[in-house]
């Protein structure tokens, strides 16, 4: 990983291997990457333009993504798609072992089997079944070892490739928060329509015609997806870019208000203390403690 900028306690990443700069991918112990970035941006909430797997070995701790926190046990499966906000894994009970995968967009095969795994709609943390933690963990281990010994040749690069999407595949058939294949065509078209107009309309109708279905036809599937209706997701999306704003930028809360479509900061603030529980001010000043309380470099 390397720092590409920052504004106010917010890293932003862009990939970057250190040992073999053309590679799109990197497999690395949690424990060697922390030794090799300040102790600071270890608690600091950051963002990154390429994916990352956590595979939790050993220990206990929690990551934050989208400013929800995951408990880190062994057998905890985190997935990081570009984009997403994280603080890195924090341990609460011992050292905390994990193996991680980091790679690029276009590295992986495009298997049509784990584009929903590499969507930014995907599913975030798994607890894998015990008895799948030994191949799956097994695939990352081959994936490792043929990552530290294998050379920048083309036929190389493609074992890499393959391995990767095996692994990509085997996390794809675990068990899955997603929703019924009746109803997923539906919400997967209401998820891309909502990324793409939160910011202009907050309006579930809109989108249940934009998606061509009735609202109560589009509340089903949201509500087999994740027991919400589709008012609430799209409230849920709009409050998490607005914790993204506030975090990541300098931008007054009148300002983030007018880029999320609110006429009045007055509503936005209402807004943002009804589905937070706190005012955008109190938000940005929690986080930025958070991240000042840090242990020096």
């Amino acid at each position: 990983m390397v720092e590409s900028g920052q504004r106010s306690s917010v890293v932003e990443f862009g990939f970057s291997n250190p040992d073999r700069p053309r590679l799109g991918l990197e497999v690395v112990d949690l424990a060697r990457l922390a030794g090799r970035l300040p102790a600071s941006t270890l608690s600091t909430v950051h963002r990154t333009d390429f994916h990352q797997l956590f595979l939790i070995t050993g220990g206990r701790g929690s990551l934050m993504v989208d400013f929800v926190d995951h408990v880190c046990e062994p057998g905890t499966l985190v997935s990081v798609c570009p984009g997403r906000v994280l603080r890195l894994p924090r341990a609460t009970d011992g050292p905390l072992e994990a193996l991680m995968v980091l790679f690029t967009d276009t590295f992986p095969q495009r298997l049509a089997a784990v584009r929903p795994l590499l969507s930014p709609f995907s599913q975030v943390a798994w607890t894998v079944p015990p008895e799948e933690r030994p191949a799956l963990t097994g695939a990352v281990r081959e994936l490792m070892a043929e990552y530290h010994r294998a050379v920048d040749e083309p036929v190389t690069i493609a074992l890499l490739r393959q391995l990767l999407g095996a692994l990509l595949l085997r996390i794809a058939r675990l068990p899955s928060d997603g929703p019924p294949a009746a109803h997923e065509d539906t919400y997967a078209k209401f998820q891309h329509d909502l990324e793409r107009d939160f910011a202009t309309t907050r309006n579930a109708n809109d989108y249940a015609a934009r998606v061509g279905y009735s609202l109560r036809s589009l509340n089903r599937a949201c509500q087999a997806a994740t027991g919400r209706s589709a008012k609430a997701l799209i409230d849920a999306r709009v409050a998490l870019e607005a914790k993204r704003l506030l975090v990541h930028t300098d931008l007054p809360a009148s300002a983030i208000a007018s880029r999320l479509g609110f006429t009045e900061p007055t509503n936005f603030g209402k807004f943002f203390q009804r589905e937070t529980g706190a005012s955008p001010g109190a938000f940005r000043d929690r986080e930025r403690i958070s991240a000042d309380d840090a242990p020096p470099e």
